[in-house]
């Protein structure tokens, strides 16, 4: 299952996505990883929770959406226990020029998420009136 919290910058959206990733801690019975752009955030989570600074690695800013794609793979390949995934500032991390490019990305991450059992909360810096209508269906409401 994929969940995107939608907005423009401001909005408040980093905030929900930390709260419903810390209230996850009750329901999800496996690993929960938490990816940022950088550190700022850290000490807002519960220590359970796996925090991943991207700053720290190669896709740091503005990798193509298969880069981001292959980072995430790589965690659930040498993790079977992660059940969710939680990530911040998406567009900064993937280089995303056209709203139209979110579909097939999207569409592939539902894919990973059907294959290995791992649910995406997704936070998206853009307003929702601008999401193709195929990711429409992945917004929290």
């Amino acid at each position: 299952m994929i969940q995107i919290i939608s907005g423009v910058k401001g909005s408040g959206k980093t905030k929900r996505l930390l709260d419903q990733t810390n209230d996850a801690l009750k329901v999800e019975h496996g690993d929960i990883v938490f990816i940022d752009d950088d550190k700022r955030y850290m000490y807002d989570l519960r220590h359970e929770i796996r925090f991943v600074d991207a700053s720290a690695y190669p896709i740091a800013r503005g990798c193509s959406p298969d880069a981001f794609l292959a980072f995430i793979s790589g965690m659930l390949a040498v993790n079977y226990d992660i059940t969710l995934i939680s990530i911040d500032a998406f567009l900064k991390l993937v280089h995303i020029d056209d709203p139209a490019e979110l579909s097939p990305f999207f569409a592939a991450l539902d894919k990973l998420s059907q294959e290995h059992n791992c649910n995406f909360m997704v936070s998206v810096s853009m307003e929702i009136e601008k999401l193709p209508g195929d990711v429409l269906a992945y917004v929290q409401k």
